[in-house]
Formats: structure tokens, C-alpha cells, sequence
């Protein structure tokens, strides 16, 4: 479990602009410590998630596609499986009504304001309030320069505003 090797997908999908649907996908979602929305010790709980993921047998949709998902002080890394049959207390299903959009950030963390500006605007433009950010982390430094550069998938979890629907019309 102390591998440096790099865990970033090989593939992902393109979510760039698109809508996401991921109501009642099973996931194993792992809880990590965070500080004022900061990872903390991120590498080592990505490498636990795998090692845990590789123990139970689970079949991911997606190899080495982490969700992550911070807060004040706690947050959280989501992995999408292709079926839910483990006992493993990290083993949950996503609500009914998880619907994602997502845009792809070319560039590290320091420079995503601008996009997570954009997103947000995008869906209120679509009459859709913002909710919760997921950041999919495509490249690390390790691959980075072999992969393009610094790519982050940003999602945007969002719900139907009729308030907002109905302001666009006008």
C-alpha cells in the first residue's frame, strides 16, 4: 500500500459539458479528514481506497476514477462501482436524484476559480441551481507532463429550479 506509483486513471469518460446521471450508482465511498476544504494526506487515503476496492473484489466502472469531495472539516472520495455486493460498510448507494454536470479544467488547483465560475454559471443559465462539487483529479505531478498537462474534471451536482426556469423565460 506504500506504492508511489501513479494512481490517475488510464481512461476516463468525457464529461466535458454533459450531464451525468449517476442516480443509483453504487459506490464505495471512503471519508478522509479535510481541512478548511483542503485534503489532508489525500495520497495516502486514494491508496487506501484502492487497497480496500482490491481486497473486496469490486469491479469498478471507471478504474482510478476518484470523486473527491471536500469540506470544512470533513470530505470524501467516491469510487463508481458496477455492482454493490459486498458487505463492506463503505458500500452505498447514491441518492435517486443525483444528477451531475461536469467541465473539464485544464490546469492545477490554484487556477480552477475561473471554471468553477463558468459551471456555475452555465447551470443557472439552464435554470439549475448548483449544488455540491466533485473534483476528479486526471493527471498528478508524476503524469502530468506525459498526459498534456494538469487536468481536473470538475462535477457539479444540480437540482431543477423552477424559480430559475421561470426567470429565464421572462
Amino acid at each position: 500500500m506504500t506504492s508511489t506509483a501513479c494512481q490517475c486513471p488510464d481512461h476516463y469518460p468525457d464529461w466535458h459539458e454533459k450531464d451525468v446521471d449517476f442516480s443509483g450508482q453504487p459506490t464505495h465511498t471512503l471519508p478522509m479528514p479535510t481541512f478548511l476544504h483542503m485534503p489532508l494526506s489525500y495520497d495516502t487515503y486514494v491508496q487506501k481506497q484502492q487497497y480496500d476496492i482490491e481486497q473486496l473484489e469490486l469491479q469498478e466502472q471507471w478504474p482510478g476514477l476518484v470523486l473527491t469531495q471536500t469540506g470544512l472539516m470533513r470530505g470524501a472520495l467516491i469510487r463508481l462501482l458496477t455492482s454493490a455486493d459486498s458487505p463492506s460498510r463503505f458500500i452505498r448507494i447514491l441518492d435517486n436524484d443525483f444528477k451531475l454536470h461536469g467541465l473539464l479544467h485544464l490546469g492545477g488547483i490554484g487556477t480552477i476559480k475561473t471554471s468553477m465560475r463558468a459551471l456555475q454559471n452555465q447551470l443557472f443559465d439552464m435554470g439549475r441551481m448548483p449544488k455540491e462539487v466533485y473534483l476528479c483529479y486526471l493527471t498528478c505531478p508524476l503524469c502530468s507532463e506525459r498526459k498534456g498537462g494538469d487536468k481536473i474534471l470538475i462535477l457539479r451536482r444540480w437540482k431543477p429550479s423552477p424559480t430559475l426556469a421561470k426567470r429565464l423565460k421572462k
